[in-house]
């Protein structure tokens, strides 16, 4: 988030539509929604660039004030911490269901922020039903606008006047006038690929695992404070969740994404949801850390997983987690077992991580930059074609039906990753193990350690040649 731009802030009981309002005003779909309350927990954050008054918008969790449960206690905390950030609150409530006793509790710990309110009343689906919805909600004295997120209904004026209410000392004379930031993310509008470490808010991290492997613990580790909540109860985190923030003199983007489990045990389509937006978070990012538990050691999911990024040829980091709970006298051998079960893509990084005792972490955040300079990496023509000569002189494909496959010429078609294309007599005659010998040629004369490697062999369309 831009710690510059004035902060509007969602605040309400659960399932009141402030996820979907969310969505509306960023035109985007950021934000999961769901029927079942309490989908959203820690707060998400995104950028509104429409006009000359940008701002930061983030939702919150469903609070109920007066719970004990521990999670909602958390949910809670995440909401406070965005009402002391905050420029101006938008306090949701659902008019279908008129007043309800949560909304009383939120009312009340809105007046102890001191800050100004605009009252939402959702699901409203039009002027005829604006009185009979809204009539309820005068009492608490907000100014009051009635909206339907589902149809549209009273979100321009809405907008409108969240722009009025910020301060003007944030006019943008060159703001885009047409469409949000998080607008562009969403619709996969990442513009040039080299370009894509150097966007708002720095190389995107996406966080991938089972639940409860510690991706949360880590975010927080690495930023250096509480930022998304962390529960013993499996499934904490439902949305992926951006956290922006500076190390240094660069800029990072961390993705906490919800857990993702066996497709036997997703138990009912909102983790459903979740789980396919974990993966699509992993897509959009520069760098996937798939993190796993050191003490449960590597399940059949995790395995499953890391050959789905590594078909995938998504740049990749295995993060393995809580080795504080590893006995030292045990930790060598629990190394060299997880790089012996991973070592059929052995350009995976692996890093053993304790967010306890912190070990591992320092070197984390360079190891994935490297990782993103090779994937940017680009090689001439003419040293890819000296490669291919030099490795077809040493080691000759096998004859294949008395035939042997026959070379012509490669080049470099993309990068993230870097993809190489051979023209070759005839693809069949290429077998995996030649096409893994070439990859590994590569890699050796130009230090490519880190990245996924993409090879295509196409026939050459110089017929005449064969």
């Amino acid at each position: 988030m831009n710690q510059e731009l004035p902060v509007v802030a969602l605040i309400g009981r659960p399932n009141v539509g402030k996820s979907s309002i969310f969505n509306r005003l960023l035109r985007s779909s950021k934000a999961l929604t769901h029927d079942v309350p309490g989908v959203t927990r820690d707060r998400i954050y995104g950028e509104v660039r429409r006009g000359a008054k940008p701002y930061a918008l983030v939702d919150t969790g469903g609070l109920e004030p007066e719970s004990n449960e521990d999670i909602k206690q958390a949910v809670l905390s995440q909401a406070r911490e965005a009402l002391q950030e905050s420029t101006l609150v938008l306090m949701v409530v659902d008019g279908r269901e008129g007043l309800n006793a949560l909304d009383e509790q939120v009312v009340e710990l809105l007046r102890t922020a001191n800050k100004p309110v605009l009252l939402i009343v959702n699901k409203v689906d039009g002027a005829e039903k604006e009185d009979l919805f809204t009539a309820d909600f005068h009492q608490f004295g907000f100014p009051l606008f009635a909206v339907s997120a589902a149809h549209g209904y009273g979100l321009n004026h809405l907008r409108e006047t969240i722009v009025d209410r910020l301060p003007t000392s944030t006019v943008v004379e060159d703001a885009p006038q047409d469409v949000s930031t998080m607008e562009q993310r969403e619709q996969g509008d990442e513009g040039d690929p080299e370009d894509g470490a150097s966007k708002i808010g720095g190389l995107r991290l996406a966080l991938l695992g089972r639940p409860n492997v510690g991706k949360s613990s880590l975010i927080n580790a690495l930023i250096g404070y509480h930022r998304v909540i962390v529960s013993n109860e499996a499934g904490t985190t439902r949305d992926s969740v951006d956290v922006t923030w500076q190390a240094g003199d660069k800029a990072y983007t961390l993705v906490d994404t919800a857990g993702v489990r066996k497709r036997t045990r997703i138990q009912d389509s909102l983790e459903r949801f979740s789980v396919l937006k974990s993966l699509r978070s992993s897509k959009k990012a520069q760098i996937t850390l798939l993190v796993l538990d050191a003490v449960e050691g590597l399940t059949g999911q995790d395995k499953k997983l890391f050959s789905f990024l590594d078909r995938e040829k998504t740049p990749l980091i295995a993060v393995i987690n809580k080795i504080d709970l590893i006995p030292r006298n045990s930790l060598n051998a629990l190394k060299k077992q997880f790089k012996d079960e991973l070592s059929f893509a052995g350009h995976v990084p692996l890093v053993f991580t304790s967010t306890m005792t912190r070990a591992g972490l320092g070197g984390l955040l360079p190891l994935a930059e490297r990782t993103w300079d090779q994937c940017q990496t680009r090689i001439s023509t003419g040293q890819l074609n000296r490669i291919l000569g030099d490795a077809t002189q040493k080691h000759q494909p096998a004859v294949v039906n008395r035939r042997r496959a026959k070379f012509f010429y490669v080049t470099q078609s993309d990068v993230s990753p870097p993809t190489f294309v051979f023209f070759v007599n005839d693809p069949e005659l290429v077998k995996p193990a030649y096409s893994r010998y070439l990859e590994n040629q590569i890699r050796k004369r130009f230090n490519l350690n880190l990245t996924p490697l993409q090879l295509y062999f196409r026939s050459s369309h110089d017929q005449n040649r064969k």
